[in-house]
């Protein structure tokens, strides 16, 4: 699993207009290729009448999985712009359909290939990057003892703190990021003087910053 990556957070669109023509972009998060393929098909129902529906996504943690359409348009116009502005700024996980309402004038390749991009990179903005990062759940079992020392550790190191059960003692789910896990381990063994109970859970995505 990768330690971090970009992506989007949520279906977003924006429209834009180019000598008449509407491009609406659309971006969403996806984990698979079929959920991909699901939502361009899902865009093309919806805009069954648009004169194009051009598509791109970029799916696994190394790029594994990476198409692109240029539904109709001149070879190399549509598909291939969207999914380059996705590698530029390092996307993962993500599909973009850019929608085409034609408006009576040609804008030529380079003009298709300028407009694509910025309905590509207008998808982008409304979807919203974010970068997810991955935690490593390490559960620290202590008496009731340490407790108050602990939470105030947990809180001046800034550690992300997930559930407290309170049971005959209490397990405090921490969620420190996956490369410092090891370390944070032995932190926390320093802190309690070699009284908590320690072991590992899941490995969880976070929002950056949230």
């Amino acid at each position: 699993m990768l330690n971090r990556y970009k992506t989007v957070r949520q279906l977003g669109s924006k429209e834009i207009v180019i000598k008449k023509s509407r491009f609406i972009g659309f971006g969403k998060p996806v984990a698979t290729e079929a959920e991909a393929i699901a939502f361009i098909e899902e865009m093309k129902k919806q805009h069954w009448n648009a004169t194009h529906n051009c598509s791109a996504y970029m799916i696994g943690e190394r790029d594994e999985c990476q198409k692109q359409s240029d539904d109709g348009e001149p070879s190399g116009t549509a598909g291939k712009p969207i999914l380059e502005v996705m590698k530029n700024q390092g996307l993962k996980n993500t599909v973009i359909v850019v929608t085409r309402y034609f408006g009576g004038i040609m804008l030529g390749a380079g003009g298709l290939i300028r407009a694509y991009t910025d309905g590509a990179v207008a998808a982008i903005e409304a979807a919203e990057p974010i970068t997810q990062v991955l935690h490593q759940e390490v559960i620290v079992d202590v008496d009731y003892t340490w407790y108050g020392k602990l939470e105030n550790e947990l809180h001046a190191r800034g550690v992300r703190v997930g559930a407290v059960d309170f049971t005959d003692r209490v397990i405090i789910t921490c969620l420190p990021e996956a490369p410092d896990a090891e370390r944070f381990t032995a932190w926390i063994i320093d802190v309690t003087q070699g009284q908590a109970i320690l072991s590992s859970g899941e490995n969880k995505y976070f929002i950056d910053g949230e």
